[in-house]
C-alpha cells in the first residue's frame, strides 16, 4: 500500500494470459471518486469497481461492498442474433501497421490500450469494434485514419444505431456504485483509457440526448468530457439537466482555444496530458439545482450595495406619503379600483415623473392607447387641457408653456416607452427590460401594466389560470432582475352588483394569488358622488394599504384629483 493505492499480484493474468506478470492495481482514497477502483496493469480484463471485482472471482455477492439484495443485477439483454463478426476481428488487427501505431502513440495511446479494444485496420479504414452486452460484435465503426470525415459502418445494419452505437458500454455495468467518464468519439475514449479511467463513447455530441437515464442509474458520477466548443457546450448541459446532479462536466480553462479536442491536448501535452486531465477532473462540479456557495455569497454582496446606492434610493413617485407607506417603489405593487376612478392616470402620473428623473419606464397598456397616454401626460407638463393642446390657435404665452413642456416630453422619452402589443409574453418582457436598461445603463427599471386582467394568455376560458400564470412570471422577472412593477387591477362587484365600500384582499377580482404574489396591494376608493354637483377640482380619492409583506396597512393618503389636468395632487403636500 503506498499513497492509497493497493498494489498486488493480479489474480486474473495467470487465468487470461497464463502467467503472472501484471499487477492489480487498486485506488483507496476515500475522498476520491475512484474510490474502489480496480484494473489491471497488463489490461488482461476490464477495469471496474467491487461488484465486478466479485463477478470476475466468481464470489458471492451479499459478500461484496456496495451490493443490494433489493436491487435487480441481472443483465438487461437483447434479442441478439446467431451472426456476429467476431471472427473477422483478429483478421482486422493483424493489419496494424507501425504508422498506425505511431498515429495513435502521439497522442499518448499505447499497444496494450488498442489490443485490450480490439482495434484493427482492414488496409484503408482503422475499424473500432463495438462489443455488446453479450460480448460478442455485430458491428464495427470503419474509420479513415486521417480523414475521420470519411467514415462509414460495417456488419449488421441494424446495429448502426442506438442504443448499440454506445462503444465500451460494458463499461457501464462493471462500474456499478462508482465512477465512469463518458465522451464522444472512439480516439478520445482511447485516450481516456490509456490515462487508467474506465470509459464509454457515443459517435457524436447530439447522441447525447439518446443516452437512457435507466442504463446509468446505478452508476454513481459521470465525468462528461466534450471538445471546447459552444455545440458540445449546449450539448453537455442539456445532458446533465436531464440526467441531474451526479454529472460532471469537464469544463476547459480559458487558455484553451475554441473548437480544441481532447485529443489535441493529449499531443500538445504529452507527459504532462495525465496531470492536466486529472485536474480538470478535479476541478468538474456537479451539475447542481442550486448556486454555487461563491456566486450566492456574490450575488447577495452584489444586490446588497444596489440596495444601499442611489439608483435604489430615487425609486421613489412624487407623492411622499406613498413612498413612506411603501418604502419606495420597489417589488410588485398591486392597485385595485373601480371603473373611471383614474387608477391609469395615477400610474401616468407616477412613470412620467419617474422618467422624468432618469428612470427608465415601460408602460405595458390595454387600456387607453400611446396618443392618450402621451396627451395626458403632455397635459400635465403644460398645464394646459387636452383640447387647448389641440386647438389651432393658441395665445403667445400659452404657445411657450406647450413648447416647454413639450421639450421636457421629448427629454422623458428615451426612458418612458408605451407598449400596446397584444401578443406580449414573459420572454418578451424580459427582452424589452434588457434593452431599456443597456440602452439606459440604469441598474433598475419600472414596469407598469395597465393592466393585469388584459394580459394577453392563451385559452380565454381559463382567464384565471391566465393570471395567476403571469403573476409568477413577474414575481421571476422582480427576483432575477430586481424589476419593480405598478400593476392595474380590477374589483370584483359583490351580490348586489355594487363595490365594497370597505377596501380588503377579497375585493380584487379574478385572482386569489394576488394576496401571494403582491408585495404591496392597494385599492383606490373614490371620497366623491359622482352626480353631486362639487366642481371635480373637489373631489378626493383615497388610496388604502390593504396587504404589505413589510409595511403595516392603512390609509396611504388622500388625493385631490388634478382636473382638468389628468392627475392627482397628494393631500398634505
Amino acid at each position: 500500500m503506498k499513497d492509497n493505492i493497493l498494489t498486488t499480484a493480479c489474480p486474473f493474468c495467470r487465468e487470461k494470459q497464463g502467467n503472472d506478470n501484471g499487477n492489480l492495481i487498486v485506488f483507496l482514497n476515500q475522498a476520491s471518486y475512484f474510490h474502489g477502483y480496480f484494473r489491471c496493469s497488463n489490461r488482461c480484463v476490464p477495469g471496474g469497481f467491487p461488484l465486478h471485482f466479485g463477478r470476475l472471482r466468481k464470489l458471492h455477492l451479499n459478500s461484496v461492498p456496495g451490493y443490494d439484495p433489493d436491487r435487480d443485477y441481472g443483465i438487461q439483454q437483447s434479442d441478439y442474433p446467431a451472426n456476429n463478426i467476431n471472427n473477422e476481428i483478429p483478421g482486422f488487427q493483424d493489419k496494424m501497421t507501425d504508422r498506425l501505431f505511431d498515429r495513435f502513440a502521439a497522442m499518448g495511446v499505447g499497444r496494450k490500450v488498442l489490443t485490450e479494444m480490439k482495434i484493427g485496420y482492414n488496409g484503408r479504414y482503422l475499424v473500432y469494434p463495438y462489443i455488446q452486452d453479450d460480448d460478442n460484435c455485430y458491428s464495427a465503426h470503419c474509420v479513415h485514419p486521417d480523414k475521420p470525415e470519411d467514415n462509414f459502418w460495417y456488419g449488421d445494419d441494424r446495429f448502426f444505431q442506438y442504443p448499440f452505437t454506445l462503444w465500451n458500454s460494458g463499461d457501464i455495468r462493471h462500474c456499478e456504485n462508482g465512477s465512469l467518464a463518458v465522451t464522444v468519439g472512439e480516439d478520445n475514449l482511447l485516450i481516456l483509457k490509456q490515462l487508467g479511467l474506465p470509459c464509454i463513447a457515443l459517435p457524436a455530441t447530439a447522441e447525447l440526448k439518446q443516452l437512457d437515464p435507466g442504463r446509468i442509474q446505478w452508476l454513481l458520477t459521470l465525468f462528461l468530457f466534450v471538445d471546447n466548443n459552444a455545440e458540445s457546450a449546449a450539448a453537455a448541459r442539456l445532458f446533465a439537466e436531464r440526467i441531474g446532479y451526479k454529472i460532471r462536466i469537464i469544463h476547459w480553462p480559458d487558455e484553451y482555444p475554441n473548437k480544441y479536442t481532447i485529443s489535441e491536448l493529449a499531443a500538445d501535452k504529452g507527459n504532462e496530458f495525465a496531470t492536466t486531465a486529472f485536474a480538470m477532473i478535479k476541478a468538474a462540479r456537479s451539475f447542481s439545482p442550486f448556486g454555487s456557495p461563491e456566486h450566492e455569497h456574490l450575488r447577495f454582496v452584489d444586490r446588497l450595495r444596489l440596495e444601499s446606492g442611489e439608483d435604489f434610493a430615487l425609486m421613489q413617485s412624487d407623492f411622499p406619503r406613498l413612498n413612506n407607506a411603501l418604502g419606495g417603489i420597489h417589488g410588485i405593487n398591486i392597485m385595485g379600483g373601480m371603473p373611471k376612478t383614474g387608477k391609469s392616470s395615477f400610474f401616468i402620473q407616477i412613470a412620467s415623473d419617474m422618467a422624468g428623473k432618469q428612470i427608465p419606464v415601460i408602460y405595458y397598456d390595454f387600456e387607453n392607447g400611446r396618443q392618450k397616454i402621451y396627451l395626458r401626460t403632455l397635459s400635465r407638463l403644460s398645464r394646459l387641457t387636452t383640447s387647448r393642446i389641440k386647438a389651432a390657435t393658441r395665445e403667445k404665452t400659452r404657445q411657450k408653456q406647450l413648447e416647454q413642456a413639450l421639450e421636457k416630453f421629448k427629454n422623458m422619452l428615451p426612458r418612458f416607452r408605451v407598449v400596446n402589443d397584444r401578443k406580449l409574453s414573459p420572454e418578451l418582457m424580459r427582452r424589452h427590460i434588457d434593452f431599456l436598461r443597456h440602452e439606459t445603463r440604469s441598474e433598475y427599471t419600472l414596469v407598469v401594466i395597465d393592466s393585469l386582467h388584459k394580459l394577453p394568455f392563451k385559452d380565454l376560458s381559463k382567464r384565471r389560470t391566465g393570471i395567476n400564470g403571469w403573476l409568477r412570471e413577474l414575481e421571476a422577472i422582480r427576483d432575477e432582475l430586481g424589476v419593480s412593477f405598478l400593476v392595474i387591477s380590477e374589483l370584483s362587484r359583490g351580490a348586489d352588483g355594487q363595490y365594497d365600500k370597505q377596501p380588503h384582499m377579497g375585493s380584487f377580482k379574478g385572482s386569489g394569488d394576488i394576496e401571494y404574489s403582491a408585495d404591496n396591494a392597494m385599492i383606490l376608493l373614490p371620497k366623491w358622488d359622482p352626480f353631486a354637483a362639487e366642481p371635480p377640482e373637489k373631489r378626493y380619492n383615497e388610496l388604502w394599504l390593504v396587504a404589505s409583506r413589510e409595511q403595516n396597512p392603512g390609509l396611504i393618503a388622500s388625493y385631490r384629483i388634478d382636473y382638468p389636468y389628468w392627475g392627482f395632487v397628494e393631500k398634505g403636500t
